[in-house]
């Protein structure tokens, strides 16, 4: 049971580094855009090591808890010389893995100066807090940094969940992502023909009810599957990503007050279903059952998993079985090695969204326009010259893997084909899925408050308390260490 809990407790923070792709350093780190990461160092666009900038171009301070902007950011510099010739990109590198990133940035954004970031990035656990919250302040609306905003997010057709995150409270847009992270069901081919006669993404997401905004069909299949011998999922927080801020749910504090919405309260009955009723193998989400589930390297085979393009490209990819130590193919399900190429998707049963990372300027920033002209080409820029172009089409990467992006139109001109998931095209059902996910729920103490309800529905599905008692104590403790009133 502890070991149940720490997994659900560190789940966000396992998720940022995970979406990040690239994953987050371990100890803080300062690297001028170009050169190799050093520890309490600066690196000139050359690469060679110096203890300061050279003092030859201005500075733009960048703060963020993966190297994957800072790397974006690389890409610019060298598609754009012109720009690389007067500005020098100076990256401060924190992860999040032992809350570390915040307590800094905040500090920073706070002290101010020639060190204070000039632009930052924020992830989806954390990013109300600084769009919405106490360090909303800071954040620059896009309007002051010369981009027309109204005119590119429509060209661009960017994902509306996206940009509600990233208004502040005067409904100004402080922050895009470049990702786009709405979620689908993704399932196991072989297991699908096994137990309902078909593979096929449109009549699976009948079987289970994908877009229904109940669970009641998937109900209905996981007892099936159980009959077949295996699981519908591998943990109850694969489940939790859906609900908490599916569609309709209102915020966890209403009026200044504790608020449980029937959704999230729902995951109560969820979780306590699906591990009383043997649909579930019951890992802990990143930890080693739970990608053991994913390579068919556990005693029961997992039907699903709900995630983001992210899920399927970075993690599932990564812990499918199919690969060597050095990241290579070695063979694929057909082959009998792994689970390469016996994926597919279908939209689920609830909308929803998961992870992604934000990118915002400092209002206190003396280099606006040019911290405007990165953020433009990261976040909204649709041209085939863009980074969302590049993003898509998996050209970022020496493996050649596409996600999906923030914006529709790029997504429209892109094709997400891939073998993994048996040749179907991904952005068929991932860009629907962006529509579907809402971020009305959202507040700037979720991460918090989200940890504290996960530990107390494990405890209760469990059985470790009963009903009431987790519900009470969860206020309690929301009461205690959030000063929320209840």
């Amino acid at each position: 049971m502890k070991k149940f809990v720490a997994g659900m407790l560190s789940f966000c923070m396992m998720a940022t580094l995970i979406a990040g792709c690239n994953g987050g350093e371990t100890t803080p780190t300062t690297t001028a855009a170009g050169g190799g990461e050093t520890d309490a160092t600066t690196t000139d666009n050359g690469g060679d090591e110096t203890d300061a900038p050279s003092g030859d171009k201005e500075i733009i301070n960048l703060w963020a808890f993966t190297d994957e902007v800072p790397k974006m950011v690389d890409k610019y510099l060298e598609d754009h010389p012109d720009f690389a010739a007067q500005y020098e990109v100076v990256t401060t590198i924190i992860a999040t893995t032992n809350g570390e990133y915040q307590p800094a940035l905040d500090q920073a954004l706070i002290n101010g100066g020639a060190d204070a970031p000039d632009m930052y990035v924020c992830e989806a656990a954390f990013i109300a807090k600084y769009t919405q919250g106490e360090m909303a302040e800071y954040a620059c609306p896009y309007s002051e940094l010369g981009i027309d905003v109204d005119a590119e997010v429509a060209a661009a057709d960017i994902a509306p969940y996206t940009m509600e995150i990233g208004s502040n409270p005067d409904g100004e847009l402080v922050a895009l992502g470049y990702q786009a992270t709405g979620g689908a069901m993704i399932y196991r081919r072989s297991i699908a023909q096994d137990v309902f006669g078909t593979d096929d993404p449109d009549e699976i997401a009948t079987i289970v009810g994908a877009g229904t905004n109940s669970w009641d069909d998937f109900y209905t299949a996981a007892e099936q599957l159980k009959d077949a011998g295996y699981a519908a999922i591998s943990s109850i927080g694969d489940l939790w990503n859906v609900v908490k801020n599916a569609p309709g749910t209102t915020p966890w504090i209403v009026d200044d007050t504790l608020n449980i919405d029937p959704n999230r309260e729902s995951f109560l009955d969820l979780a306590k279903d699906f591990l009383d009723n043997d649909w579930c193998n019951d890992t802990s989400a990143w930890n080693d059952a739970w990608f053991a589930d994913m390579a068919d390297a556990s005693d029961r085979q997992v039907f699903c998993f709900f995630g983001p393009a992210w899920l399927v490209n970075y993690t599932i990819g990564a812990n499918c079985g199919s690969y060597d130590a050095d990241g290579n193919l070695i063979g694929s399900f057909e082959d009998g090695v792994g689970t390469y190429g016996d994926w597919a998707i279908c939209p689920s049963p609830v909308g929803f969204f998961w992870g992604g990372s934000w990118v915002l300027a400092n209002v206190n920033s003396e280099k606006k326009e040019a911290v405007g002209q990165i953020i433009e080409w990261i976040t909204i820029d649709c041209t085939e010259d863009g980074l969302q172009y590049a993003w898509a089409n998996g050209l970022m990467n020496e493996a050649g893997t596409g996600d999906c992006v923030a914006s529709g139109t790029v997504m429209n001109i892109s094709d997400g084909s891939t073998d993994f998931l048996g040749g179907q095209n991904m952005f068929d059902v991932f860009v629907p899925a962006n529509a579907y996910a809402s971020s009305d729920a959202m507040q700037p103490l979720d991460e918090d408050i989200n940890s504290i309800w996960q530990e107390q529905v494990g405890l209760y599905a469990h059985g470790e308390k009963d009903r009431d008692a987790a519900i009470e104590d969860f206020q309690t403790q929301c009461n205690e260490q959030l000063d929320i009133a209840i």
